[in-house]
């Protein structure tokens, strides 16, 4: 879909709207609000996808309008309907009632025969039967003509009305269907819903599995755990109930944020990226309101997956002598809420599954009761040597290679290297050909430069030098640390 069919929507459902063709416009906002929809899912940029939200409410409301509008409407006609049929339907007189005998035909007998025809009773009756037939006879050759156009008049006008009413119906349905669900805040403060539910990235994430290279152990430890249970629903039940927590250990730079998006995306869940700065304040009590309202939440948005990241700076152990009352109100509240979570362990409905994913660099660190309830624990350990090479060519992807370029070679210089530390490598490297090229120049040589010599191809002399500026961040001392804590409390 374009922006150009978007915005030409929306002009022609507000100039049907106040031409007052409100069945039309109604069809066109859906259209909108499907198209919009569909566009926010293709949105990462999280400011982006703020606008296109706000974007999206107002023209929710426009729609609203129109509806309200079209009931207004709606209710005019129905209190008019039954005035307007009677005031046409009505003949000149009731057609349930009999008239009274036309003057002409009561001529008056004369004076024995009406005193011979007094006692009769049998002769009146027969009479009256006579005179009703006649008048039954008459009336409808009388008005046979006229009555009948305005019976089909008024059957037509209803069945516009009740076609007028099942298009209303279907598109208010339809706008309905298509507004996303909507927190009830009752009860909470309205600032902190809002702050939460800035923390919500987006409905899907787009990462794919294929977007992270190597981490394959750790990647189907993550299909078994989270998405398997949504496609599975009939097998994981009772003792095989999905899992409630995760928690992924290892050095910083692995691809631990890029794992929980993708595992968002591939379930299909609605993304919760939550930090330290989310869930404290300065008010007494107010942190707890916040983790509280983080789970009410996250049931109400269900599936869900809450991902947190560097959990040791919310949950640290307990008991030491620099912890404070307020940080340990928050970590029991938290420590609460996380064992009530399990939406599939209580109804047996992985669809309505909240799924807690934490991400840590000091596991150590950790409270013995959050471990006991992140269930699965798992060590993402720093790529390996065909892991780099992938990495190499993701991020090289965009560029444009000299030939001499050899990318397994440079993977096998890159043993120790994080994630990150391949891609800082891989940007400075492909930096190299412009720097080479403006030097020496003046600004505005610099910007008069075509834009064909810019965009030089890197390399592999660029890789080298890369690689003497930029050092590995994680150290041999880190890795045996965190291989050591993985043998003694992992859960993969």
């Amino acid at each position: 879909m374009s922006l150009v069919m978007i915005i030409e929507n929306v002009k022609l459902a507000r100039e049907y709207a106040l031409l007052g063709n409100y069945d039309s416009a109604m069809v066109y906002y859906q259209g909108v609000l499907d198209q919009m929809n569909k566009y926010l899912y293709s949105v990462r940029d999280t400011y982006l996808q703020q606008k296109w939200q706000q974007v999206w409410q107002e023209i929710s409301v426009e729609a609203k309008h129109v509806k309200d509008i079209m009931k207004t409407l709606e209710s005019f006609k129905l209190d008019n309907t039954p005035l307007k049929a009677s005031q046409q339907e009505l003949p000149a007189h009731d057609a349930e009632v009999w008239s009274l005998p036309v003057p002409a035909e009561r001529r008056p007998s004369p004076g024995p025969r009406k005193r011979q025809s007094a006692p009769c009773s049998d002769c009146r009756g027969h009479s009256n039967r006579v005179s009703a037939a006649a008048r039954g006879s008459h009336r409808p050759s009388s008005r046979n003509p006229s009555d009948k156009g305005k019976a089909v008049r008024s059957r037509e006008k209803k069945d516009q009305q009740n076609k007028g009413k099942e298009e209303k119906n279907k598109s208010t349905s339809e706008i309905s269907e298509s507004e996303p669900k909507k927190f009830d805040s009752t009860g909470y403060d309205k600032d902190l819903v809002e702050a939460l539910e800035r923390d919500i990235i987006s409905q899907n994430p787009n990462i794919r599995w294929d977007d992270i290279a190597d981490l394959v152990e750790a990647k189907k430890l993550l299909k078994e755990a989270v998405v398997l249970p949504m496609w599975m629903p009939e097998f994981f039940k009772g003792i095989r109930r999905p899992w409630k927590g995760v928690l992924m250990v290892g050095p910083p730079g692995t691809g631990k944020t890029l794992l929980a998006k993708a595992v968002a995306t591939e379930c299909k869940t609605t993304f919760f990226n939550v930090s330290s700065s989310t869930l404290t304040s300065k008010y007494r009590g107010e942190s707890e309101k916040l983790v509280r309202l983080l789970f009410e939440m996250a049931r109400f948005y269900a599936p869900t997956t809450i991902f947190i990241d560097e959990i040791d700076s919310i949950c640290s152990r307990r008991g030491t002598s620099e912890e404070h009352e307020a940080s340990r109100r928050v970590k029991a509240e938290l420590l609460v809420q996380m064992d009530g979570v399990g939406g599939a362990t209580e109804n047996d409905d992985p669809s309505k599954m909240v799924m807690v994913l934490a991400a840590t660099n000091f596991p150590w660190d950790i409270d013995e009761a959050l471990r006991r309830r992140l269930e699965k624990r798992i060590y993402i350990p720093l790529p390996s040597a065909k892991g780099r090479e992938e990495l190499l060519k993701i991020n090289l992807r965009e560029l444009e290679l000299a030939d001499d370029v050899d990318l397994a070679n440079i993977a096998e210089k890159m043993e120790g290297y994080s994630g990150a530390d391949i891609t800082n490598v891989c940007r400075d490297a492909s930096l190299m050909a412009m720097r080479r090229r403006i030097e020496g120049l003046t600004p505005e040589e610099i910007r008069n430069l075509p834009r064909d010599e810019m965009h030089m191809p890197t390399t592999m002399e660029d890789f080298e030098i890369a690689l003497k500026k930029v050092s590995k961040s994680v150290s041999a001392a880190d890795i045996e640390k965190y291989e050591k804590w993985i043998v003694e409390f992992g859960s993969c």
